[in-house]
């Protein structure tokens, strides 16, 4: 029960305030202070302890009683601190303690905190534990994001209780450079662990063409639909795409198959020959069927996968202008008279692909979103996710976004190979234009590279996300091999103008 900015929640029993703990260990983040308020024997370091195990996904981490101590320390997934204030002699000596360092870098747990009450940050998450009856009575206060993800979490456990999974385990598993995150669930009746997909509705964002914010031109899904309709089509067809348990459309929440936990790269994040010559032949597979463009979900929708069209891909490469060269030259934006240029030589490569070959494209077919199933046999090998993006396009785009994986080097020789039995599988279905088809590559390889050439500094930048930014040498590398075909000629000689290539680090 939720009133104002408070939040109301009864814990019936230990069970209870443990899984609580799971729900906040996936709201918090580093720079959350949570102050655990309570008089002796609330339940305060019970809470406390669970959040730890949650974020360590161990629970037999040992989370001695900082009461002594008055910090104990925890290198996790997010770093974390817990303080026990009980016996501090002063507030003051809150920061003599690294107080404001770990803040910085982590989680801030905080019993007692009225013990420095004058040196907690302002923003933070007050949760107090009283008792009543034969269970506890907590209250949480929290405003803006601390406040809206505290009660995301707490609707995520509401949706897996109508799901019949009232004390299932939660776990983080992994986000991703969009909104959304994913969970893995444990049912506590069953042995085989399941999928959340967290998928908060997409925010409109500032107009950037005819009046449309960046997803709508660039036709990225806005809502759970289109994933549940590709991954119905694709599992009609034979293709390992999850089975969708349970969705909530309004909020964004999908309960889905687990498909497995391999991916395609080794231990030390390589590139798996096998996997990723499977991957391709699944690919080739998938280019040989043909798709319907309005696929029904449910009863009373209907899902029209958009068309990868003009304006869609011109809107993409345009990240190089208005994210890469700004940042590549220190804030200088590039001229109108290059904008001009580069996108009338995008204009003159997009009417290049009007023969091309077109059918359902994933959009992001690389080592992120493919799993391994070695128990399968044949595509079902191949586990399909993230597909929700969708598009009716030039089937080169996938490939290109396999044999020049953007989070993984695909060095010459693999790539050759990968290129050499995608080449062979196709001609074996008949009717193949490979001619055309390595134009269409070419294109859609330069078209991809210069978007996520952009897209990189975007998410440093706007995004506060720093770690993309190693894949820079990798893209303009792969940018290179896209430009040595000589449709691309104009915009090899654009881009060696404007001082884009392979040695950009």
């Amino acid at each position: 029960m939720t009133t104002g900015d408070a939040i109301s929640l009864f814990l019936e029993d230990e069970a209870a305030t443990l899984r609580l703990g799971e729900d906040l260990a996936l709201a918090l983040k580093a720079g959350d202070c949570l102050a655990l308020s309570g008089d002796l024997g609330a339940g305060k370091s019970s809470l406390a302890r669970a959040i730890l195990r949650a974020i360590a996904d161990d629970e037999e981490l040992e989370v001695p009683s900082p009461t002594f101590t008055l910090v104990q320390s925890y290198d996790l997934r997010i770093p974390v601190s817990h303080f026990d204030l009980y016996r501090l002699g002063d507030p003051a000596e809150l920061m003599e303690l690294g107080f404001d360092e770990a803040l910085q870098n982590g989680i801030c747990l905080v019993e007692w905190p009225e013990m420095a009450e004058s040196e907690l940050p302002a923003e933070r998450i007050a949760l107090t534990l009283e008792h009543e009856g034969n269970g506890r009575r907590a209250t949480i206060r929290a405003t803006g994001a601390q406040n809206s993800r505290i009660r995301r979490v707490l609707s995520i456990r509401d949706f897996l209780d109508d799901a019949g999974h009232p004390e299932a385990r939660r776990r983080f598993l992994t986000g991703d450079a969009s909104l959304r995150a994913y969970e893995a669930i444990y049912p506590k009746a069953e042995n085989q662990r399941v999928i959340l997909m967290d998928w908060p509705p997409l925010a409109e964002g500032p107009p950037v063409l005819d009046g449309k914010p960046y997803p709508k031109v660039a036709h990225l899904a806005e809502n759970a639909y289109p994933f549940v309709a590709i991954a119905d089509v694709l599992r009609k067809d034979g293709f390992a795409a999850p089975e969708i348990y349970k969705v909530d459309y309004n909020k964004g929440i999908l309960l889905i198959e687990d498909l497995g936990s391999d991916g395609v790269l080794d231990a030390r994040g390589q590139p798996i020959v096998e996997r990723y010559r499977e991957s391709v032949a699944c690919l080739a597979k998938l280019h040989a069927l043909k798709f319907a463009q309005d696929i029904p979900v449910g009863k009373a929708h209907v899902h029209h996968i958009p068309d990868f069209d003009r304006t869609a891909m011109k809107m993409e490469v345009r990240l190089v202008l208005d994210w890469h060269l700004p940042w590549k030259r220190q804030g200088v934006p590039a001229t109108e008279e290059e904008r001009a240029d580069y996108l009338a030589i995008w204009d003159r490569l997009i009417d290049e692909l009007a023969s091309a070959e077109n059918n359902l494209l994933l959009r992001d077919f690389h080592s992120p979103n493919i799993i391994w199933r070695p128990q399968a046999t044949g595509i079902q090998r191949i586990g399909l996710i993230d597909f929700q993006d969708a598009m009716i396009g030039p089937t080169a785009y996938d490939l290109a976004s396999i044999v020049q994986d953007a989070r993984v080097t695909i060095e010459p020789d693999l790539f050759q190979q990968l290129m050499a039995d995608y080449l062979t599988l196709r001609h074996a279905q008949g009717g193949f234009d490979e001619t055309g088809f390595m134009k269409a590559w070419a294109i859609m390889s330069a078209q991809r590279n210069c978007k996520l050439a952009g897209l990189w500094v975007r998410l440093l930048q706007r995004d506060g996300k720093p770690g993309y930014l190693k894949h820079m040498p990798r893209t303009l590398a792969y940018l290179n091999v896209a430009l040595e075909h000589e449709t691309l000629a104009p915009l090899r000689d654009w881009c060696a103008r404007a001082g884009i290539g392979q040695s950009e680090s």
